[in-house]
């Protein structure tokens, strides 16, 4: 019986100290109070109601007992169960503290307000402590944002955190929203431009294997009439192939044409003709070389004989002073006498 006029005198407490704070809120606004919010703070001391001029209500409350807003919320000093306390950032209990909403944060308790996620991170919920990065293949350009955006089919995002989006580069593709990277264009195809969403077929006359982002124009001698090929064919034999965009072309019957020919190849007209597979002498120029070759010989002989003859002249030149070597004139009985023999007479 005791037990239950414990609990009416707490009732009636309780609706005087709820009569003297509606009593008060003419001097202050805006103040978030309701039965509903009274039936949950049961583990509050009340005190007596001793109304104040200066913070009405806040008398009838134990202040003492005020605790720090949690990590993801902060101060409410729009309600008397956080003003009343003695310091921002306190209220008598944390359930009065307001939850950070999405896009902000707080990671520590007691502060008086929330933070901003920064750009490349988010937080999508309520009374978040911390934000969290974005992921590969999304961005966030901007604070305060609750969720991240997936790249564009064309772009890529390889870190966490982005903030944008890069465009893939020439011969690499994403041909889907949210890429971590692009991809190299298979054997065959190719991308002419950045931020390529699909791979275009190489024209006829080039090539592109797997490992390389561009397709080749194919080889001298090779040809490529298909589209979005890996490979060029090497032009036939007994054919030629002028372009490597058109098909080979029948060698002349005159002419020869191994494979890999871009033109026909011809015997020289007049001193050469063809002869199977290769190119043999035309019989006027067999004749043109006897008759050179006699005409060089002869040349030869004559030289030779020029030679000889000029050999033979110095030679005469040099032995003609030993021929005719004077003797000295001498003396016979004292009686001076030509150096040869003078005949008389016969």
């Amino acid at each position: 019986m005791r037990r239950m006029d414990c609990r009416g005198l707490l009732a009636a407490v309780a609706a005087a100290c709820l009569l003297g704070i509606a009593l008060s809120q003419t001097t202050l606004t805006p103040a978030v109070m309701s039965t509903t919010f009274v039936e949950n703070v049961t583990g509050l001391t009340v005190t007596p109601v001793i109304l104040s001029s200066t913070t009405p209500g806040c008398s009838a409350f134990n202040t003492s007992t005020c605790e720090p807003c949690a990590p993801g919320s902060q101060y409410d000093n729009n309600t008397l169960l956080c003003a009343c306390c003695t310091e921002p950032g306190l209220c008598l209990f944390p359930g009065a503290c307001l939850l950070c909403p999405t896009g902000f944060y707080q990671p520590l308790a007691g502060q008086q307000q929330c933070l901003p996620c920064n750009r490349g991170f988010y937080t999508n919920f309520t009374g978040s402590p911390l934000c969290h990065a974005c992921l590969p293949g999304s961005f966030n350009n901007n604070t305060g944002q609750s969720s991240c955006t997936s790249c564009s089919p064309g772009f890529f995002a390889s870190m966490q955190s982005s903030t944008s989006c890069s465009p893939c580069s020439v011969g690499r593709f994403c041909n889907s929203s949210g890429c971590t990277q692009c991809q190299t264009c298979p054997a065959g195809r190719e991308a002419l431009e950045s931020a390529a969403k699909d791979c275009t077929p190489c024209r006829p006359g080039m090539h592109k294997p797997a490992h390389q982002t561009m397709c080749q124009i194919c080889g001298s001698g090779f040809y490529q009439i298909r589209w979005g090929q890996e490979k060029c064919d090497i032009c036939p034999e007994n054919h030629y192939c002028p372009s490597p965009d058109v098909n080979p072309i029948q060698c002349p019957s005159d002419a020869f044409c191994p494979a890999g020919s871009l033109a026909p190849g011809y015997c020289m007209e007049t001193f050469f003709r063809k002869a199977g597979d290769t190119c043999e002498l035309a019989p006027v120029t067999i004749a043109l070389l006897v008759i050179g070759g006699g005409v060089a010989l002869l040349f030869v002989i004559l030289m030779v004989l020029r030679r000889r003859r000029d050999t033979d002249g110095e030679l005469s030149v040099a032995r003609a002073p030993l021929l005719r070597k004077e003797r000295p004139q001498g003396r016979y009985y004292g009686i001076p006498c030509d150096a040869e023999p003078v005949y008389a007479g016969w």
